[in-house]
């Protein structure tokens, strides 16, 4: 394969999203300068570029992942509710993408003490977040708390499982889901 001239030079930006994609395919042990280099088609000039090292690099992977996986969403979430209920539009759309970064993230987060923390930071923000929006409903905070918890385990089981629901079963349980959370 011909390397990209240097007037093709790749942005920090292009290096993360190339890095989060191989982290869902291939799991963090795959997260290396040569192999990404190589499957950018550049020289591994250009990752040292951006970063000081493979865990500048590590580092940055973590703080994108929480950008795409949680702020962007939420984001997303904000805006496109207008007159539907947020809950409801969060839970439509965590519960429809497949989440093969997020399994790939807590499998990294098993072996490597940056990566835990990068998870349970996420996980916080994510549990703040839905509690934020049970408590608009009204619900007390204890309420509120209670009820995002059970849904983000619900979330997580099923970011892990190996099983996948066929559509129609999987639209059944998101709908009893949301009914429960209305309730």
């Amino acid at each position: 394969m011909a390397k990209r001239n240097t007037a093709d030079q790749l942005s920090a930006k292009d290096w993360l999203d190339q890095g989060l994609k191989t982290l869902a395919q291939r799991g963090f042990t795959a997260l290396k300068a040569e192999p990404l280099a190589k499957a950018m088609e550049v020289s591994r000039g250009s990752f040292y570029w951006h970063f000081a090292d493979i865990g500048a690099f590590h580092a940055a992977i973590l703080a994108r992942w929480r950008d795409v996986a949680a702020e962007q969403i939420i984001a997303n979430v904000e805006a496109a509710s207008g007159h539907d209920n947020p809950l409801t539009v969060l839970l439509r759309r965590v519960f429809s993408e497949k989440l093969t970064l997020e399994n790939a993230v807590r499998t990294w987060a098993t072996v490597d003490p940056m990566a835990r923390a990068a998870v349970q930071a996420i996980d916080q923000r994510r549990l703040g977040y839905v509690t934020s929006l049970f408590r608009q409903t009204g619900l007390t905070e204890e309420v509120a708390s209670a009820r995002a918890q059970v849904l983000y385990w619900a979330f997580l089981g099923f970011a892990l499982s190996d099983r996948p629901l066929s559509k129609t079963r999987q639209q059944a349980v998101l709908d009893e889901m949301l009914r429960m959370a209305a309730s």
